[in-house]
């Protein structure tokens, strides 16, 4: 299942444990937020003034890593 814009950030950390490093490298604390259950990854990313085709790139790159596993 390839990582969008509309995924709920929890379900993607909980899904691609691997992924917690992208958001910490992009310094978006969603990793423990409670905010994370209700958030999508394109609401982050404006919150955070993160550019999300970047960092939905990363996501996705961290997502195929996995699955080539």
């Amino acid at each position: 299942m390839t990582i969008g814009l509309d995924d709920i950030v929890d379900d993607v950390l909980r899904r691609q444990p691997a992924t917690f490093r992208t958001f910490l490298d992009y310094k978006m604390r969603c990793i423990g937020c409670p905010i994370a259950r209700f958030h999508t990854i394109g609401e982050a990313c404006r919150a955070h003034h993160v550019e999300p085709t970047a960092f939905l790139a990363a996501l996705r790159a961290v997502e195929a890593d996995q699955a080539s596993d």
